[in-house]
C-alpha cells in the first residue's frame, strides 16, 4: 500500500504581532487523509497556526504548501477555494440568510456551481449532520450547537480534501458540545485532512491519528494518543494534561 502524501507543509513558519512574536520556526506535515489535533494552554499560538494554513493570517517567514503548490499573498484565494474550508469558534453564519442559503452561497459565488447542483450538495450535507428539516430556517432559530453543525455542513459542501477546525466548541453551552463531537467524529472516518485545535481531549484520543502540544508558539511535543496521553516525555506537556484531565 502507496504511503499517503503530503498534503499540508509548513516550513520554518514564523508568525509576528507587531513586536509580539507569536509562531516561532514551525515545522509540520500533514499526511493526505491524517486527523491532526493541536492542543495548549490559551495563547499559545494554536489558532494562529492553523489560520496560517488557510492565509486567514499572512505569515511573517516561512513557507506553506498545500499538495504541493506554496501557498501565497496571490495565489491563497484560489487555493482555499480548491483545497480548504474551515470551521471557526463563533459559527461565522449569515444571519440574513437561511440556513440552506448559508451552505449554497460559497458552492455558487467562489465555485460557479449551479444554484441546482448546490442545493442538492447543500441539503446532502444537511442530512449528514441531522439537520435536514432546517434548512429554510435562519441562524438566529438555531441552538448554539445546532448553528455549528450548520457551519461544518457548510464546510463538507464546498467538497475539499481538507477541514480546519479552530476550537469548534469553544462557544457552545456544555450540554451541546456532544452533538458537535459526534459529527466531526463520523467526519474522521472519512478521507478528508482534518487539523483541529480543540481543548477537547476525548475527542483527540479517540479521533487523532496525532496530537500536537503548542505553547509559546512552539512545538513542544507530537505524538499519538496513546503516547500524548500515557507516556509523554516533556514536562511541560505532563503539566498541562495534569491540569485538563482531571
Amino acid at each position: 500500500m502507496a504511503e499517503a502524501k503530503n498534503m499540508i507543509e509548513i516550513h520554518d513558519l514564523n508568525k509576528y504581532f507587531g513586536d509580539v512574536h507569536v509562531l516561532k520556526d514551525i515545522n509540520l506535515t500533514v499526511k493526505e487523509g491524517e486527523k491532526l489535533v493541536i492542543i495548549g494552554p490559551s495563547g499559545s499560538g494554536k489558532s494562529t497556526l492553523i489560520r496560517c494554513v488557510n492565509y486567514l493570517e499572512e505569515p511573517t517567514s516561512g513557507s506553506i504548501k498545500i499538495d504541493g503548490t506554496e501557498l501565497t499573498k496571490k495565489n491563497h484565494l484560489e487555493m482555499a477555494r480548491k483545497y480548504s474550508s474551515m470551521v471557526f469558534q463563533q459559527f461565522n453564519l449569515y444571519p440574513n440568510m437561511t440556513v440552506l442559503g448559508n451552505l449554497t452561497l460559497a458552492p455558487i459565488k467562489l465555485q460557479k456551481k449551479s444554484k441546482e447542483e448546490a442545493t442538492k450538495t447543500a441539503l446532502e450535507a444537511l442530512r449528514r449532520v441531522g439537520l435536514e428539516a432546517k434548512a429554510g430556517e435562519y441562524p438566529q432559530n438555531l441552538s448554539g450547537g445546532q448553528q455549528q453543525r450548520v457551519a461544518i455542513a457548510r464546510a463538507l459542501c464546498t467538497r475539499q480534501p481538507i477541514i480546519l477546525f479552530d476550537e469548534p466548541t469553544s462557544a457552545l453551552d456544555p450540554e451541546m458540545v456532544q452533538e458537535v463531537l459526534n459529527v466531526m467524529v463520523e467526519l474522521a472516518q472519512e478521507n478528508i485532512t482534518m487539523m483541529c485545535v480543540t481543548h477537547e481531549m476525548g475527542f483527540a484520543r479517540e479521533v487523532a491519528d496525532r496530537v500536537i502540544f503548542v505553547e509559546d508558539g512552539q512545538i513542544i511535543e507530537e505524538g499519538t494518543p496513546e503516547h500524548f496521553f500515557t507516556n509523554p516525555s516533556s514536562e511541560r506537556t505532563k503539566l498541562f494534561l495534569s491540569k485538563i484531565l482531571r
